[in-house]
C-alpha cells in the first residue's frame, strides 16, 4: 500500500511599509517597472543592507502564533544562486538561526509540525515580452518575505489545502500579511514522496523517499490539483518498478493542470551559504516579549469562543470567524443583543439557553445567508456595509420578538443595506410591522376565504396541499403583515370548523 508524504514551503509576503533592507516602498502591481528600487536593493557595490524592524517583529509575531520557539539571537546568511531576477548574485536569507523554530499548528485532530520560520528578502520579477525577450522589474526585489517550512506531516492533498487556508487566515488577524495567492502575496512550493507500508501498517524499507518539490502553485484549489497530480503519477512510476531516485523541482502547468519537470533539486551546499557580513546579530529576547503581549485572538480560539459564548453552530461560527471583519461585526451585535437577553425576565435557566440558541441562530441566519446574499448581489462586503451592528442588533430583536416577520423582514433589510437607517423607522414608515390583533387577523382570514371559495372547497375535498397556497394569500392580502405561522392556524381552524 503506498501513502503520500507530504510537507509545505510557504512564503508569505510581508505588509510592511518599506523594503526588507532599505527604504523603498514595498511593490505594488500598479507601478511603473523599476521606480521603486534603489543601489541596496539592486545591488549596487558599496550599498549596506538595514534590517527592517517591523518585518522582524511581523516574523516574530508569526512564528508566536505557529506556537514556535523564537531564537534568543538570529542572524542573516547570504544564499548564493545566479538568476536574472537576483541582482546581487545572492539573497539575503536566514539559514542556521532562523527567526523561529520548533512549532505546530493544529487542524482538527491533526498536529503539523512547523520545522522553521525565517526572513529574507524577495527577488525580482520576469517579463516575458512579445518581442520574445525577458525583461526584468526590479520593483518585487528586497520585498520582505517570512518562509515557513513544515514537516512532512501531511498525508493527503486536502490536509495541505486546509493548512494553507488556516494560514492565511491566521496572518490576516496578525495583520502581517493580505496572504492573497492570486496577488503573489503568498506562495507555495509542495514537497511530496509515496511510502509503503505493509499490510500491518508498518513502513516498509527507507522511511523518506527522494521528493518532488513543485512550484509555481498560485491558489488554493491549485496545491490541491498539483498535489494529486504528483500523487498519480509518482503512484504509476512505483508501480511501474521505477519510484524517483532523485529529488527533483517541478513547475504546476495551469493550462494542462499537470506538473513539468524543471531540473534536479538543489541541495544546501549548492547555495553555499555564509553570514551576512554587512548585518550584525539580532538580539531578540525583548523584542519577542513585547510581541506576545500584544497577541490578538486567533482564528481557532475565537471559533471556540463564539460558538461557546454566543452559541453559534460550530459550522456557523467557523464561516464568520473566516473574515476578521465580519468577526468583530458579529461580536458586536451579540453586545448589543446580551441587553434584550437580560430583559426576558420571565425565562428559567433553561428556558434561556434555548433562547440563547434561537437568538444565535437568528443572527447567522440573517447575518450569513440573507444579509450575505445581499451584498453579494451588491458586490459589497461588511467593510463598506451602511449597516451597523446597533441597527442589526435592532433588527434581530425585531425578527425574535415576532414583531417582524420573515417576508417583511427583507423588505425592512434590504432598505437597511441601502441608506444604514433604523430598523424600527423604516418598519413604521413602511407600515410593516406585524399585525397583532386577532380580529384584524381574523378578517384577513374571512376574505382569503371568501375570495377563494374554489381553492377552499378543493382543499375539503382532500387536496391538503392547497393550504400553503391560502397561506399565501393571506400573505398577500396582508402585504406580508401577518405571520406565516399564525396565518396558517388560523387558516386551519377555520378550514376544519366551516
Amino acid at each position: 500500500m503506498l501513502e503520500s508524504v507530504i510537507g509545505l514551503e510557504i512564503h508569505l509576503q510581508l505588509k510592511t511599509k518599506t523594503k526588507m533592507f532599505c527604504g523603498c516602498a514595498t511593490h505594488d502591481s500598479a507601478v511603473t517597472p523599476n521606480q521603486n528600487v534603489c543601489p541596496v536593493c539592486t545591488g549596487q557595490p558599496g550599498s549596506l543592507p538595514v534590517p527592517n524592524e517591523q518585518a522582524i517583529r511581523f516574523g516574530i509575531r508569526m512564528g508566536l502564533a505557529l506556537h514556535c520557539r523564537i531564537a534568543e539571537a538570529s542572524k542573516f546568511d547570504r544564499k548564493n544562486y545566479f538568476y536574472p531576477d537576483l541582482p546581487k548574485g545572492y539573497q539575503i536569507s536566514q539559514y542556521d538561526q532562523p527567526i523561529a523554530s520548533d512549532g505546530f499548528l493544529t487542524l482538527g485532530e491533526k498536529r503539523i509540525g512547523i520545522t522553521r520560520a525565517h526572513l529574507e528578502e524577495d527577488a525580482a520579477k520576469n517579463l516575458h515580452g512579445a518581442d520574445g525577450k525577458t525583461y526584468v522589474d526590479f520593483n518585487r526585489a528586497g520585498t520582505p518575505l517570512l518562509e515557513i517550512v513544515t514537516e512532512p506531516d501531511f498525508a493527503s492533498p486536502q490536509d495541505a489545502k486546509a493548512f494553507m487556508q488556516e494560514l492565511r487566515l491566521i496572518a490576516r488577524y496578525l495583520g502581517v500579511s493580505d496572504a492573497d495567492m492570486e496577488k503573489g502575496h503568498m506562495r507555495c512550493d509542495a514537497n511530496i514522496s509515496l511510502r509503503e507500508r505493509d499490510a500491518q501498517g508498518g513502513i516498509v524499507g527507507m522511511e523518506l523517499h527522494p521528493k518532488t518539490e513543485v512550484k509555481n502553485i498560485n491558489s488554493f484549489r491549485n496545491v490541491e490539483r498539483a498535489l494529486q497530480h504528483e500523487i498519480k503519477r509518482q503512484t504509476e512510476l512505483w508501480n511501474a518498478g521505477s519510484p524517483p531516485s532523485v529529488s527533483t523541482t517541478r513547475g504546476w502547468d495551469d493550462a494542462t493542470q499537470t506538473t513539468k519537470e524543471q531540473r534536479d533539486k538543489e541541495g544546501e551546499g549548492d547555495y553555499r551559504y555564509f553570514p551576512e557580513p554587512d548585518i550584525p546579530v539580532l538580539a531578540l529576547t525583548d523584542m519577542a516579549e513585547r510581541e506576545r503581549s500584544r497577541m490578538p485572538e486567533l482564528p481557532a480560539a475565537k471559533r471556540a469562543r463564539f460558538a461557546d459564548e454566543y452559541g453559534l453552530r460550530a459550522e456557523d461560527a467557523r464561516q464568520i470567524c473566516d473574515d476578521p471583519a465580519l468577526a468583530d461585526f458579529t461580536e458586536n451585535v451579540f453586545s448589543e443583543l446580551q441587553a434584550w437577553l437580560e430583559s426576558q425576565t420571565d425565562l428559567d435557566a433553561e428556558g434561556a439557553i434555548a433562547e440563547r440558541r434561537r437568538l444565535a441562530n437568528l443572527v447567522s441566519g440573517w447575518l450569513l445567508s440573507k444579509l450575505g446574499g445581499l451584498m453579494a448581489e451588491r458586490t459589497i462586503d461588511i467593510r463598506t456595509c451602511k449597516i451597523n451592528p446597533e441597527n442589526f442588533a435592532e433588527f434581530i430583536t425585531l425578527i425574535a420578538s415576532r414583531k417582524l416577520n420573515s417576508s417583511a423582514g427583507l423588505v425592512v433589510l434590504g432598505t437597511m443595506l441601502d441608506d444604514g437607517s433604523d430598523p424600527s423607522h423604516i418598519m413604521e414608515d413602511k407600515r410593516l410591522g406585524a399585525i397583532e390583533d386577532e380580529g384584524a387577523i381574523a378578517e384577513i382570514i374571512e376574505r382569503v376565504i371568501e375570495n377563494n371559495a374554489d381553492m377552499v372547497e378543493r382543499y375539503r375535498g382532500g387536496k391538503t396541499e392547497l393550504l400553503q397556497v391560502l397561506i399565501g394569500q393571506a400573505m398577500k392580502e396582508s402585504e406580508g403583515t401577518v405571520d406565516a405561522k399564525i396565518a396558517r392556524n388560523m387558516l386551519l381552524v377555520r378550514l376544519e370548523n366551516a
